[in-house]
């Protein structure tokens, strides 16, 4: 078609839009069959151009999406001007077109052309079909169906807009997001440097012979360093496990579990010099696992069931190790959990109605699940009003070689 000119590139969004409703195919199919005309399209129509968006062509027209034409030779322009649809049987028999330019460049007999407006009231273009030959068109039943459908468009548009703008909040968030995690990432592997010295230095000043007044100041200073530095590692491993998908293992033949996790307990027993540990500890054999790992996630374990638990009762610990299945159990007395926040309880920063941020970050037993799925394995927790025992099995046999 002589007339036929390429969009200009700010359209480009506004087809993409119309592109993307699904229900943009069906409608002209369904304007096609309800009007008889074989030329249905969607068209973006401003002050100076005119470019289509969808189109059903049975009359080899020519155009396709991002085509356009000279809007001064189309009705829709006029369309544009009083935002009121037209709509035409027989170009011969209307006394308004019958000597409109528009029908003698295309060659159509029945035309219709109804605004599409935007919700906040802007004009975005026309549903408009044409056919050399004559159709009724202008019956209410017709008029009333093609207002319907470009009503619909209209809704659509504006919903696509929503999702677009809705996509872009969450695509920047994202970013963000990962901009937080990769510098949490790697302000808490800096801070170890630091936090390692501190230790050491604690632990030389309470060898070289200092008062007793100042060895306490020595031992709190050590003992606050070894907490801010678990605090470290607890979000590292979160930032971690939320940009790598799950925390890191080594996984190796491990025969030495039971030696690990007795310097876990005995660690454990220092800390907290009034509560009570019983441990029941029985590994056989070996297991493919990463023991820095596995050493992590009873400590976080037992951290949680001392600081959670009752005070007055024993935490009791529970490992066996047989055919390499490996079961760990944590329990303590104390209050039940309810069962609709067991569920809660795995999820990052969650620290049930405690209120208390002297307790940790909430990380400990999120950072227990991203190791249990690591290794394969799962973790549960069971509560009444007796014991809450947390559970964590896998089975992972050592291969010959």
């Amino acid at each position: 078609m002589d007339h036929v000119t390429r969009m200009p590139n700010h359209i480009d969004a506004d087809i993409a839009q119309i592109q993307s409703i699904a229900a943009v195919p069906t409608i002209l199919e369904t304007v096609a069959a309800l009007t008889g005309l074989r030329f249905v399209c969607v068209a973006r129509v401003t002050a100076d151009s005119w470019t289509t968006c969808a189109v059903l062509d049975r009359l080899d027209f020519g155009l396709k999406v991002g085509d356009g034409l000279d809007v001064t030779t189309t009705i829709c322009e006029e369309v544009r001007d009083t935002r009121a649809a037209v709509v035409i049987d027989s170009v011969a028999d209307d006394d308004r077109f019958r000597d409109h330019h528009t029908p003698r460049i295309y060659g159509f007999q029945s035309y219709f052309s109804i605004p599409l407006f935007r919700p906040d009231g802007a004009y975005f273009g026309t549903l408009c079909g044409l056919d050399p030959v004559a159709n009724v068109l202008s019956s209410p039943k017709v008029t009333g169906t093609l207002k319907l459908f470009a009503q619909l468009i209209s809704v659509q548009l504006e919903a696509e807009r929503q999702l677009a703008e809705a996509q872009d909040a969450l695509s920047s968030q994202l970013v963000s997001a990962e901009l937080r995690e990769q510098f949490i990432a790697v302000l808490g592997h800096d801070l170890r440097t630091p936090l390692s010295s501190i230790v050491t230095g604690a632990d030389v000043l309470g060898l070289s012979g200092l008062p007793p007044a100042a060895v306490k100041v020595v031992d709190r200073i050590r003992r606050s360093a070894m907490r801010i530095a678990g605090l470290v590692d607890d979000v590292v491993d979160f930032t971690r496990g939320r940009m790598g998908g799950g925390i890191a293992i080594a996984l190796q033949p491990q025969y030495a579990l039971q030696a690990v996790f007795e310097q876990v307990i005995a660690e454990l027993r220092g800390a907290h010099p009034r509560s009570a540990i019983v441990a029941d500890l029985a590994l056989e054999g070996g297991v493919m696992g990463d023991a820095g790992r596995l050493a992590q996630l009873l400590s976080n374990l037992l951290k949680n069931a001392l600081v959670h638990g009752d005070a007055t009762q024993p935490v009791r610990v529970q490992v066996r190790l047989r055919d390499g299945a490996l079961d760990v159990i944590v329990a303590n007395a104390g209050p039940a959990i309810a069962p609709e926040l067991a569920g809660q309880l795995f999820k990052p920063f969650w620290r049930g109605n405690s209120g208390s941020y002297e307790k940790g970050l909430g990380l400990g037993l999120f950072i227990v699940s991203e190791i249990a799925r690591s290794h394969g394995g799962q973790i549960d927790v069971v509560s009444d009003a007796a014991v809450t025992a947390f559970i964590f099995s896998m089975t992972a046999p050592v291969r010959a070689a």
